[in-house]
C-alpha cells in the first residue's frame, strides 16, 4: 500500500459511483444520538450509576467525558509517552498575553507556526493556526480574558489519524478498536466559478454549506484559477467538515505494540481516542514517525462511523459496543476503589464546557 492509499480509495469510490456521504452522516445530532443516550440510560440503570463511565479514566475530570483539560491528560504522560506527543505550552488569557505566550513558547521549544486552541473544548472549536506574532496577538485576544489555551507545535506531517484505544484494568495489553484517516476537504478552481459557487456545486459541500461558508467569508467572491486547490478546513473534526475514512486494515501488530507502550505510560488510562499526525501511512503501520496531537477520554467516539461506506447498523453497533465497554471498565475501576464523578458533577462540567465553547472564535 502507498502513503496515499486513502486518498486514492476516496477518489476511486467517487469515480466508481461510490457514496459521497452516508445516509445518516448529516442527520441532526439529536436524532442520531437519541438511541445512544437511551442505551446509556439502560446501562446506567443496570449498573446503578449513570456516571460510571467517568471512572474508566479516574485520574481525568469526568473521565474525559466533558469539561476536562486537554493539557492535564498530556501532563500525565511518562517519559515514554511524552516523546510521542507534540510539544505544547499552556497559559490563561488575561493581560500581557503576547509576551507571556512568547515566553511559554520559548520554554516549550516552540516556534512559529503554532496551533492555538482552547484547553477545554471539543470538536475542534476555536482551533487556529498562528503564523507570526501579529496573528498570535489577535488570536489570543479573540478568546477574551480568563480562558486557558494551549499553544502546540504545528506537526508538518500530512496524514491525520484517530486511533481508538481500549484496555481493561485486568488486561496487560489493550487493543486498537478503530483507525480513521481524516481527509481535508478541498475544492478545485475552474477559472470561472467563485468560491461560493464551488461550495454549492460540490456533491458533498453543497449539503452542509453552513459549515464551510463562514470560514470563507472573505473569499466567497474570489475566482480560483483552474486547477488550484482550496483546502476548506484545518481542524480534523467531522462536525467541522473533515472527511473520514475507515482504515482498520492499517491496524498492525507493530502499531498496536507502540500504542500500548504509549498508553500504558499514562496512569489509569483505559478508554479513549488518540488524535495524531503521521509522516506516512506506511510508517504508521510500522508504529513509527507519528506525533500525538491530543488524547481524548470517554467522551470521544470511534470516528470511522463517519466513513461514507459505514451503514447505520454498523455505526450503532460500534457506538453501543464502545459505551458498553466504558461501563464495564468503570465497574472494574469501582471495584478497585475509584469513584465515578456523579451525575451532578457531569452536568456542571458539561455546562462549563458549553459556556466556554460559545465564547470561542471560529476555528480555521
Amino acid at each position: 500500500m502507498t502513503d496515499v492509499t486513502t486518498a486514492i480509495d476516496s477518489r476511486s469510490a467517487k469515480q466508481a459511483g461510490g457514496p459521497t456521504v452516508s445516509s445518516f452522516e448529516f442527520w441532526p445530532g439529536w436524532i442520531f444520538y437519541t438511541p445512544i443516550v437511551l442505551y446509556w440510560i439502560i446501562l446506567g440503570l443496570w449498573h446503578r450509576d449513570f456516571s460510571l463511565p467517568t471512572a474508566a479514566n479516574p485520574r481525568i475530570e469526568t473521565g474525559g467525558l466533558c469539561g476536562e483539560s486537554k493539557s492535564s491528560i498530556l501532563d500525565m504522560a511518562g517519559d515514554e509517552a511524552r516523546r510521542w506527543i507534540a510539544p505544547y505550552a499552556v497559559l490563561t488569557t488575561g493581560h500581557d498575553d503576547l509576551p507571556r505566550a512568547l515566553a511559554a513558547m520559548k520554554g516549550a521549544g516552540l516556534s512559529f507556526p503554532v496551533v492555538l486552541k482552547p484547553d477545554i473544548g471539543c470538536n475542534g472549536t476555536g482551533v487556529r493556526i498562528m503564523r507570526d506574532e501579529d496573528s498570535l496577538r489577535a488570536g489570543l485576544a479573540a478568546f477574551g480574558r480568563g480562558v486557558p489555551v494551549m499553544l502546540q507545535h504545528l506537526i508538518p506531517y500530512g496524514h491525520e489519524v484517530g486511533l481508538f484505544y481500549i484496555r481493561h484494568p485486568d488486561e496487560a495489553e489493550g487493543r486498537i478498536t478503530s483507525l480513521t484517516y481524516k481527509e481535508v476537504p478541498c475544492l478545485t478552481g475552474d477559472g470561472t466559478s467563485t468560491v461560493e459557487e464551488l461550495v454549492h456545486a460540490d456533491a458533498r459541500t453543497r449539503l452542509v454549506p453552513h459549515i464551510y461558508l463562514p470560514r470563507l467569508k472573505a473569499r466567497l467572491h474570489e475566482v480560483p484559477p483552474a486547477g488550484q486547490s482550496l483546502p476548506l478546513v484545518f481542524a480534523g473534526n467531522h462536525c467541522k467538515g473533515s472527511i473520514f475514512h475507515d482504515r482498520a486494515v492499517d491496524i498492525t501488530p507493530e502499531l498496536s505494540t507502540r500504542v500500548n507502550a504509549i498508553m500504558r505510560d499514562i496512569p489509569d488510562f483505559h478508554f479513549g481516542r488518540i488524535d495524531a499526525k503521521a509522516r506516512s501511512l506506511a510508517s504508521l503501520r510500522k508504529g513509527e514517525d507519528f506525533q500525538i496531537i491530543e488524547i481524548n477520554g470517554v467522551g470521544s467516539e470511534a470516528t470511522h462511523i463517519w466513513d461514507a461506506r459505514t451503514t447505520l447498523r454498523d455505526a450503532y453497533t460500534t457506538q453501543f459496543m464502545h459505551y458498553r465497554e466504558t461501563f464495564r471498565i468503570g465497574a472494574k475501576k469501582r471495584r478497585e476503589g475509584w469513584k465515578s464523578s456523579g451525575a451532578m458533577a457531569m452536568l456542571r462540567a458539561w455546562l462549563r464546557q458549553r459556556r466556554l465553547m460559545a465564547s470561542y472564535p471560529l476555528n480555521d
